[in-house]
């Protein structure tokens, strides 16, 4: 399968290396040097495009994914204010677009934990909900994708919760969210019930990027040939 990375820092570098190590080859690469050449006639060259940037070109970078014709995997981010937008923009123009916060496949079984956790803790009182999630310092958004996820899962199954805030809260209707910023974290994420009898706490503490950028290849070989909006439930059938 030939791979456009749009991204080639640390995560595209790794993602790279896993690509080949599967037989995959790159046949473009695009970072802050060179983004005259992403274009629709490159991108063309492509079979998939794998796209880990930042929140203010992933969008951009998805639609020319979608004028190419070609499926993209996007790992970035910080842009689901507008996701409906880029949604109807995909199906209009029968792209594919494989989205997820997190493609760690220990993370999307750890979301399925998280929603059935809920689920039990939607059914008694007296339990707090709050969550923690700690990442490098260069990560740009806050909170994490993947904390904004937790979250949502949370908000389905308990009953009375709305919303997520960034910050600790004690309002019923509210998920609070702590994000720290420090070293070199791959990514930290706790979900915690504190009750005044006990404490339940799940933990997923990633230990590099490579399980991110092995579900990112994953989620290429499984985007190419199919058609729509895709994400790693599909993947792993969760």
């Amino acid at each position: 399968m030939k791979i456009a990375l749009i991204g080639y820092g640390k995560m595209g570098k790794e993602i790279e290396r896993i690509a080949l190590e599967r037989g995959h080859e790159i046949v473009l690469k695009i970072d802050i040097n060179n983004q005259h050449e992403l274009t629709v006639g490159n991108l063309k060259k492509a079979d998939v495009a794998i796209e880990f940037t930042i929140p203010s070109s992933a969008i951009a970078n998805y639609n020319l994914c979608f004028d190419a014709g070609i499926p993209v995997v996007g790992g970035t981010t910080g842009w689901h204010d507008r996701k409906e937008e880029v949604h109807n923009n995909c199906l209009s123009k029968d792209g594919t677009l494989f989205y997820a916060s997190n493609f760690s496949v220990g993370m999307n079984i750890f979301f399925s934990i998280n929603e059935k956790l809920a689920q039990l803790m939607g059914k008694c009182s007296g339990y707090k909900v709050e969550m923690k999630e700690i990442h490098h310092i260069q990560k740009l958004d806050a909170p994490s994708g993947t904390a904004i996820t937790l979250a949502e899962g949370i908000i389905k199954n308990v009953p009375g919760k709305t919303k997520w805030v960034n910050q600790s809260t004690d309002k019923e209707d509210e998920v609070g969210i702590i994000s720290e910023r420090e070293g070199q974290v791959p990514g930290y994420h706790a979900v915690r019930y504190e009750s005044e009898a006990d404490t339940i706490e799940i933990i997923h503490n990633a230990k590099s990027r490579v399980g991110l950028a092995y579900g990112a290849v994953l989620a290429a070989e499984f985007s190419f040939g199919k058609k729509g909006i895709l994400g790693m439930s599909d993947l792993l059938n969760l």
